[in-house]
């Protein structure tokens, strides 16, 4: 059976190390805020301006100042700051983020990346994707395996514009964990009750 949507975040949020700055991007990702593993304490960190981001607010609990860079609202932990746009990218390109989580619409078995727009549907910009592959240590995407179509989201190389080449070190999907590794990728772990062929099957890279 495929992960749900909030199982994949919580896989995700396996990915989390104790002392970690790390940056939800919108979509699927924020997710991650609401499972983060007991006894781990991370800084999660917001394009827009927060470091410090707790899980989503119950309705008693709602600041309408309070969002995120997919203005979402969010809840602010104790010892949480703010900053302005610069600083926060000041974080991103200069290294100080350990791991980001991103969504995607297609990755490569090289780590190519490509989420931030299709070619004729209106974009409303390129967010700091950009950015964050070039500067955060470690890239992880979590995304459906296949598209709405149908058709698979993991290539041998990417048709949609790059947001990075050779970028991503993990994906996680509805139905598998995969490493980028040394001519593709391997498959680390199956959500329960999918097979290698199903991963086969749905899958255009080479798996190693």
């Amino acid at each position: 059976m495929p992960w749900t949507r909030e199982e994949m975040a919580a896989r995700a949020a396996q990915e989390l190390q104790d002392g970690f700055y790390v940056n939800l991007a919108i979509g699927l990702p924020t997710l991650v805020a609401n499972y983060i593993p007991p006894g781990v304490h991370v800084m999660l960190q917001s394009e827009n301006g927060l470091m410090g981001i707790g899980p989503f607010p119950l309705e008693s609990e709602i600041d309408a100042d309070l969002i995120n860079a997919g203005k979402q609202l969010v809840t602010a932990l104790p010892g949480s700051s703010y900053f302005s746009s610069a600083d926060s990218f000041a974080m991103i390109r200069g290294g100080h983020i350990n791991l980001a989580i991103l969504g995607a619409m297609q990755v490569s078995d090289k780590g190519d990346l490509a989420n931030w727009m299709i070619p004729g549907k209106l974009v409303k910009g390129m967010g700091g994707a950009m950015d964050l592959v070039a500067g955060v240590k470690r890239i992880v995407v979590v995304m459906d395996h296949a598209n709405k179509a149908g058709e698979s989201k993991v290539l041998k190389a990417c048709t949609l514009p790059l947001t990075g080449k050779g970028v991503v070190n993990r994906i996680i999907t509805d139905l598998c964990v995969m490493d980028v590794v040394p001519g593709g990728l391997k498959v680390i772990e199956l959500a329960p009750g999918v097979t290698m062929d199903e991963v086969k099957a749905k899958t255009e890279a080479t798996l190693v």
